[in-house]
């Protein structure tokens, strides 16, 4: 088998607002078709048409060839492989970031492609299933102006999740502060640990919960005392307090001795990033976003890197439900993996995420069965992806 061409989509929602800290509102989606009639979609979470660039633009030599050009020709049944070539090829331009996460989108087809192919699901050729059923967690947002607001909506959306839904944990985004504050928030750091509570109160001792502050404090000490006055709310982990290059400051945290889990990771690309963060940084849960950090390939390696150091894994997911049958596949073959990451389609105010896929894994009891479909298991609908559709800034 052999790649013929590979196509890929800009998405907007027509209502974006920039001053929502949410990806949800575009997505990059890439198309990789083959010879033998098989096409693999993938999907990563990064600005489209930085992605869109990363994977259409010229080579102009052998240290910086084109992606689309690479994958042209090659045999899309060896996704490692692959890899390697789009690594080594991209390298003066790639390496980290924006060509890494694009990479992501294109290795998630492949292993598409792959399951197709043999008409299995993903994580069968991934090592087989490390376990009978997968641990979603609602991921939370709502879109509230003010801080009461916000409070008062997280709290009915957490009890919705739980009673409602059946989700077993859900994730608050509690960012009232710092660079990507909701709404351009700026309220003292004890509020996190009041709505925490808050929340806590509502859904009872039996939910998992888990806070997510996005890189909110700028050092460590700011952190230490917010994630002191979290541990009483019994909470899963506490997600990146720090700046991601902050490594002394994780490193920090984790010698303050707070019980409660540090969790970060989401922005990384590829297994390099992750050593420092838990060799340097002393993470406790690491989170690979499967897109971003150069899709099933080099998460699997990350996995490998947390299971020698005795590290939970838990991804990042904050997408349409094709991220999710990709965290799906990892996860089921990944014994230490905890959670994934759910953006239930009721809790969310993205069409995109709302009427993007069909086919998506079904939740019973707050627990999703392992995927049985071949390949990644969700598809596109086509309707949707014409509605999102744009070519143009």
């Amino acid at each position: 088998m052999r790649i013929t061409s590979v196509e890929c989509h800009v998405l907007l929602v027509p209502d974006v607002k920039e001053d929502a800290a949410s990806s949800a509102q575009d997505d990059f989606i890439v198309e990789v078709h083959t010879d033998e009639g098989i096409t693999g979609i993938g999907e990563s979470d990064l600005n489209p048409w930085i992605a869109r660039a990363c994977l259409e633009a010229p080579s102009t030599h052998n240290m910086g060839l084109s992606l689309r050009e690479m994958l042209v020709g090659e045999d899309p049944l060896d996704p490692p492989k692959v890899w390697e070539k789009l690594y080594v090829g991209s390298a003066m331009n790639g390496r980290r970031g924006a060509v890494i996460n694009t990479m992501g989108a294109i290795d998630i087809a492949l292993w598409d492609i792959c399951g197709k192919a043999a008409g299995k699901p993903i994580y069968e050729l991934l090592g087989g299933a490390a376990r009978d059923s997968i641990v979603p967690y609602a991921s939370l947002q709502p879109d509230a102006s003010g801080f009461d607001a916000y409070r008062a909506a997280i709290v009915d959306w957490a009890a919705r999740a739980r009673e409602e839904y059946g989700f077993r944990a859900a994730k608050l985004e509690l960012t009232f502060d710092g660079p990507y504050a909701h709404r351009g928030m700026h309220e003292p750091d004890s509020r996190v640990v009041e709505v925490a509570e808050a929340v806590r109160r509502r859904v009872g001792p039996e939910m998992t919960l888990m806070v997510d502050v996005q890189y909110a404090w700028s050092d460590a000490e700011r952190a230490i005392r917010t994630a002191r006055g979290l541990k009483d709310v019994d909470i899963f982990f506490l997600e990146t307090p720090l700046w991601t290059d902050d490594l002394d400051g994780y490193a920090r945290l984790h010698e303050a001795g707070l019980g409660v889990r540090i969790a970060a990771g989401e922005w990384l690309s590829t297994r390099h990033e992750f050593v420092d963060l838990m060799d340097r940084g002393k993470i406790d849960v690491a989170q690979p976003d499967i897109g971003r950090v150069g899709g099933l390939t080099e998460a699997r390696r990350v996995a490998q890197q947390a299971a020698e150091r005795g590290l939970v894994v838990v991804p990042h997911a904050w997408k349409t439900g094709l991220s999710i049958a990709a965290a799906a596949h990892f996860a089921a073959a990944t014994a230490q993996c905890a959670f994934i990451e759910f953006v239930p389609r009721a809790l969310t105010e993205s069409a995109l995420r709302r009427e993007l896929t069909v086919d998506e894994l079904e939740m019973l009891d707050g627990r999703l069965s392992l995927p049985t479909r071949p390949g990644l298991g969700a598809e596109i609908d086509r309707a949707a992806l014409q509605r999102f559709r744009v070519s143009a800034p």
